[in-house]
């Protein structure tokens, strides 16, 4: 079957390790495990790591990559995936597909039957192949560690990328007055066109916010922590300028602030999710639709960090 995958690892040209063809049909590594046939997928910045090296061992190669997918059961139904499949060996008890397990960019990917979920009335695969990865972050991030139903004000840093853009039209959607960062103008129109409110980083808010969405790190933390309100949730799930940012511990705790930490979601958030969009008529923010044949075009596109919201492939193109 045609695929896309890690052939090696390049951590500065992570395109290089990037290979598309002919690998094995899916195997199933215990007995209630099924094979889907996909119909559409999404990229993540995951997929780049792993081309990078990170998360991977030479001893896994080849591995195909892709976390998300929407797809055909055997018996015939639409299903989008949880991506998250118990890993014994593991230190965290499960791993993400394409960490341990064969990923979704493929035309068949093999799966824990129970991380089937029924694709929703109104929901098509291209717009659902964007929720099980970045979207679930970006819900979780909000909702259940977040807790924004208890309040009303959110800051999005860095507004642009997958979870950053889930996180500011999940947040305008529940009805929450949303602030969002980018360096880039032309992306502060396309925030601003979802609702919230755009401004540069490090700008000052009109107000502090009940919860922070972070997924940049050391360049905006300090940010979080001005904007932040009394008893704020700062939530992180993602340090793409760097890891290690300096910390004012008098304003964490004179302010009483919550830092959290948090990645993907549950099976039963995804189904929240899933069913919000329905209901709510939300849909994802995909930069492009891009064929299966034009796939590495689609991790330069991704790679390119011009992108805004998802990039999505249609394997039935």
């Amino acid at each position: 079957m045609r695929a896309a995958y890690a052939s090696a690892f390049d951590a500065d040209n992570p395109l290089a390790a990037l290979a598309v063809g002919d690998r094995p049909e899916p195997t199933h590594p215990q007995d209630d495990w099924v094979t889907v046939q996909v119909r559409a997928s999404s990229l993540n910045h995951h997929d780049l790591w792993s081309l990078r090296g990170v998360g991977l061992t030479a001893g896994q190669l080849p591995m195909i990559l892709g976390c998300d997918a929407v797809g055909t059961d055997p018996d015939g139904n639409e299903v989008v995936i949880y991506p998250v499949v118990p890993t014994p060996g593991d230190p965290r008890g499960v791993s993400i597909l394409s960490e341990h397990y064969q990923g979704t960019f493929a035309e068949r990917v093999a799966v824990p039957r129970m991380n089937l979920l029924p694709l929703p009335d109104g929901l098509s695969a291209t717009d659902a192949a964007c929720l099980p990865t970045a979207w679930l972050t970006a819900w979780r991030m909000l909702t259940t560690k977040g807790r924004v139903a208890d309040g009303e004000s959110v800051l999005v840093q860095g507004a642009g990328g997958g979870v950053a853009t889930a996180a500011v039209a999940l947040g305008v959607a529940l009805g929450k007055r949303v602030y969002a960062t980018s360096r880039d103008a032309a992306k502060r129109e396309r925030i601003a066109e979802l609702g919230a409110t755009a401004l540069e980083p490090g700008a000052r808010l009109p107000e502090r916010v009940d919860v922070v969405i972070e997924t940049v790190g050391a360049a905006t933390f300090d940010h979080s922590l001005k904007s932040a309100a009394p008893t704020a949730r700062i939530v992180v799930s993602g340090a793409t300028s760097g890891h290690e940012p300096k910390i004012n511990l008098r304003r964490v705790f004179a302010m009483q602030l919550e830092i959290l930490g948090t990645s993907m979601g549950t099976p039963d958030e995804l189904t929240e999710l899933l069913a919000f969009c329905a209901e709510h008529e939300v849909r994802p923010v995909v930069d492009r639709v891009v064929p299966f044949s034009e796939i590495s075009e689609a991790f330069a596109r991704l790679h390119s960090g011009d992108v805004f919201g998802k990039v999505v492939v249609d394997h039935t193109a």
